[in-house]
């Protein structure tokens, strides 16, 4: 049985959660006057989405929007007509790119001919995708032979980031929001707190005066969200933006109720923040002690992570294996060298100065 706290809050690894259970799939839960949690299903072992109903006069704002299957519009219909009492939707807010949080923004912006609002990095990353009746590239399949994978292996993580669960459906425009700016919505003033490292320019969006934070991605109750290093860009360092992110959210006050893209709304942001920064300086360690010989990303994956089921959890892993990794490269900790057009790692000898990554060709 859990721990309660006076106030019957569920007390666990050092968080209030003041729901016991979230809501079935496709119902909702309200949590704020005129905030309603709605749980969203995924087809994922990460099974759900949290995504947010904000009352606004006559209608809804919604906040993220389920990933782009037929079983996402599915549930959107029944909500629009139960939950929503068939009032419109007024407009839709992203906190990122990510499928599962813009999936169908395009459809619900369509339907309601209402606006889209997220970061321009955001709106900008939903463009940088493999089209889907081109082979792999070289440069993709080489990210993945330097790391120690297979041709093989390489043209199957192709195949699952072109899956089409992984694709938003595109829209021709958006409204922008920026770092400290504000929205009015439903006589709540809600300010976008942007962080970064998880996605390019996550928006979160605060509350003061009723302390309520929707993180989206960038702090969840239980689980970690993915820093990681993709083909994309494979010099980036967005574990540095991602810790950096966490010292700013310390700027907002811990007494606020949490209402996160995954698992369930709690309480003590400032614990969480102290766990996550705990688990990646942990990770950290790890690897850097496992780097006494020369190591691969694909030996560091499995440090990291020993327990994977198939490439999508393997492609998860390494994109955070190489985001230690690089960080640790351009601290100096680490040194990184190509041999037989493989990456390996190996310990840089103590007092080594910090390297500022260079093009190298």
């Amino acid at each position: 049985m859990a721990d309660l706290d006076p106030n019957g809050h569920e007390l666990r690894s050092g968080l209030r959660y003041p729901w016991p259970q979230a809501p079935a799939a496709g119902q909702v839960c309200e949590v704020a006057p005129g905030v309603l949690w709605l749980r969203m299903p995924l087809p994922f072992r990460l099974d759900h989405i949290n995504l947010y109903l904000l009352r606004h006069g006559d209608g809804w704002v919604a906040v993220d929007t389920g990933m782009n299957t037929a079983q996402t519009r599915e549930v959107w219909e029944r909500v629009l007509s139960e939950a929503c009492a068939g009032l419109p939707l007024l407009a839709v807010v992203c906190t990122h790119y990510h499928s599962d949080h813009a999936g169908v923004a395009a459809w619900l912006a369509e339907r309601f001919r209402c606006p889209v609002y997220m970061t321009a990095s955001e709106y900008q990353s939903l463009y940088v995708s493999v089209p889907s009746d081109q082979p792999p590239g070289w440069d993709f399949l080489a990210f993945y032979r330097k790391a120690g994978f297979s041709s093989e292996q390489a043209a199957q993580m192709y195949e699952v980031i072109q899956n089409g669960h992984f694709r938003p459906a595109h829209f021709n425009s958006y409204r922008r929001l920026r770092d400290g700016s504000h929205l009015r919505i439903g006589g709540r003033l809600w300010q976008v707190v942007v962080g970064r490292g998880h996605s390019p320019e996550h928006a979160c969006l605060f509350a003061e005066e009723d302390g309520l934070l929707i993180s989206g991605d960038q702090v969840l109750p239980r689980i970690t969200p993915t820093v990681g290093v993709h083909a994309t860009e494979p010099e980036a360092d967005p574990l540095r933006d991602w810790l950096a992110s966490l010292e700013r959210l310390r700027g907002l006050p811990d007494s606020v109720l949490v209402l996160p893209a995954h698992e369930r709304p709690f309480f003590n942001l400032h614990q969480r923040l102290d766990q996550l920064q705990a688990h990646h300086q942990a990770h950290l360690a790890l690897l850097l002690a496992s780097c006494e010989e020369p190591r691969s990303a694909l030996e560091l994956m499995a440090v990291l992570f020993p327990k994977l089921s198939g490439r999508f959890d393997e492609l998860m892993a390494l994109g955070e294996t190489l985001a230690h990794a690089n960080y640790l490269v351009a601290e100096g900790s680490l040194l990184r060298e190509e041999h037989r057009g493989l990456h390996q790692y190996r310990r840089s000898p103590q007092g080594a100065p910090a390297v500022t990554p260079l093009v190298v060709f």
